[in-house]
């Protein structure tokens, strides 16, 4: 896979050390050009020298060629714009990373459903820690060929979930509604906006990608 990379903050360059070991091929776009000189030494990626949140920019990173775009600056607001921007410009995956939680509404109403804070995930990971609660770290479940995906069920897909298509050897977890976490059972029916959580292979990813683009 392609991946574009908004910001070599702590969490892009981590994210991009890993997909580089993963065998992706992997762009990071940063404006201070020092940084990239530094970087340029110790990561096998490509680099573009410049503000990811303006279009020219990110045409110059290629939405078309490119399978995710991953924004993991410092700055909220460069991440917001640069996800609309990317959006605008096609890129089929944005994931969209914020710190302050007071931005969180307004990336649900701009439809930036793909929405990370590194610091609440960090934050309830350590209350488990504190409270006794043993994380499990998915890649010690998943094996072989397995994969999680999440999918948003739109207005067309609304109704009894024993109604929902799915590709063969998929099946769902569980789901959220807003906050609240649900289990859909044959029976239960499914609103637009619920977010499933599915297993699947990963020969299905591609399929589900689309789905979940509108494709």
């Amino acid at each position: 896979m392609r991946i574009v990379i908004i910001g070599a903050s702590a969490v892009g360059v981590a994210t991009a050390r890993l997909l580089v070991e993963h065998k992706h091929e992997v762009i990071i776009v940063e404006k201070d050009k020092q940084r990239i000189d530094e970087l340029g030494g110790e990561l096998d990626c490509g680099f573009i020298h410049g503000d990811g949140s303006r279009p020219r920019i990110l045409r110059e990173a290629g939405a078309e060629a490119s399978d995710a775009l991953l924004c993991l600056s410092t700055d909220d607001q460069v991440n917001i714009i640069a996800s609309l921007v990317g959006r605008s410009l096609g890129f089929g995956h944005v994931l969209t990373k914020i710190s302050d939680q007071e931005f969180e509404h307004i990336c649900t109403e701009l439809g930036l459903d793909h929405t990370i804070s590194a610091d609440q995930v960090t934050a309830r990971r350590l209350l488990d820690t504190v409270e006794g609660r043993a994380a499990v770290e998915l890649s010690t479940v998943l094996r072989g060929d397995v994969r999680f995906f999440v999918i948003t069920i739109s207005e067309d897909e609304a109704g009894p979930a024993s109604d929902l298509e799915l590709p063969e050897d998929t099946s769902i977890l569980f789901g959220y509604r807003k906050d609240d976490l649900v289990r859909p059972e044959k029976d239960f029916t499914l609103q637009t906006g619920d977010d499933l959580v599915l297993l699947t292979n990963s020969r299905h990813l591609e399929e589900l990608r689309g789905r979940s683009n509108g494709g």
